[in-house]
């Protein structure tokens, strides 16, 4: 019995240390400089790594224009870029006035990521269906139309805010943010579900049929997870205080959130998708028309 009384005692104390020292990282302005200038360094890697990715492209195949890798690649350069800056200036854009800024400096590339990986859905989808000779022309007009919509109730709910800040508004913009990353889950895992199966139809020589499936496999977990997590974060974050993402003392938090949901997502489908294009003649590279 008293052995028993001495381990919850130890344990109640190592406890009461951890939650100590999350209190103590979280509430020292030192650490959270050093946590968001982590950050920024991180979204800083992973946007060279894109415009690296982007420029090899370009030169490879310089005679295409813009095609859905380059503006892929362009989207990811754009949104880990503005990223890093926003978390090298972390403490000033908090001190931004009306609130409503913040939110916007923090939500913008949230909503420009969606974009970046909903164009990937689109590129999949638009394989899957010409391999079944199955007319795409409406695809591309769905992908515009949704992200439309997507940026117009967004934007409507800031403008709303900027005229009057409405708590419950808030925590709305929140819920349809997680909303919007559920629907991205969802994408990923019908599309790159089908290509998957797809792609295991194939005769076993095939040409290239194992390392394509390993690339559709690979991402949509990926990129699945990550919306999923990123949906189940936002519920949170619209109704926990303690989840809170937009405020300067939850610096841990956030380091794990940005890093789950963005930075590790965006360097592991860049590394995947690392592979140059054929010069010519390739019937799968489609530009953006």
């Amino acid at each position: 019995m008293g052995r028993y009384s001495v381990d919850e005692a130890v344990m109640a104390y190592k406890l009461k240390d951890a939650s100590n020292w999350w209190r103590d990282v979280n509430d020292s302005p030192l650490w959270q400089d050093r946590i968001f200038h982590i950050l920024a360094a991180l979204y800083g890697l992973v946007a060279a790594v894109a415009l690296v990715q982007l420029i090899r492209i370009q030169l490879r195949v310089p005679e295409y224009g813009w095609t859905t890798q380059k503006v892929f690649h362009f989207l990811n350069f754009l949104v880990n870029g503005v990223r890093a800056l926003v978390f090298v200036f972390r403490r000033n854009v908090q001190n931004l006035h009306p609130e409503i800024v913040q939110h916007i400096l923090l939500d913008l590339p949230s909503l420009a990521f969606f974009t970046t990986y909903a164009l990937l859905v689109l590129f999949w989808a638009e394989i899957y269906y010409q391999a079944r000779a199955v007319s795409t022309d409406g695809l591309r007009p769905s992908f515009f139309t949704i992200n439309v919509v997507v940026y117009t109730v967004q934007i409507a709910m800031w403008l709303v805010l900027w005229w009057k800040y409405i708590p419950v508004l808030v925590i709305l913009s929140k819920i349809f943010f997680a909303g919007v990353s559920l629907f991205a889950a969802l994408g990923f895992l019908l599309y790159g579900g089908r290509l998957f199966l797809m792609l295991q139809r194939f005769p076993v020589e095939s040409k290239g049929r194992r390392k394509k499936l390993q690339e559709v496999g690979y991402v949509t977990t990926i990129c699945f997870s990550c919306f999923l997590v990123r949906c189940i974060m936002m519920c949170f974050n619209a109704f926990d205080k303690a989840a809170d993402l937009d405020v300067l003392n939850h610096p841990v938090l956030n380091f794990i959130y940005y890093l789950l949901v963005e930075i590790l997502p965006s360097s592991l489908v860049l590394f995947i998708l690392r592979k140059l294009p054929p010069k010519r003649g390739i019937t799968q590279y489609h530009p953006i028309r």
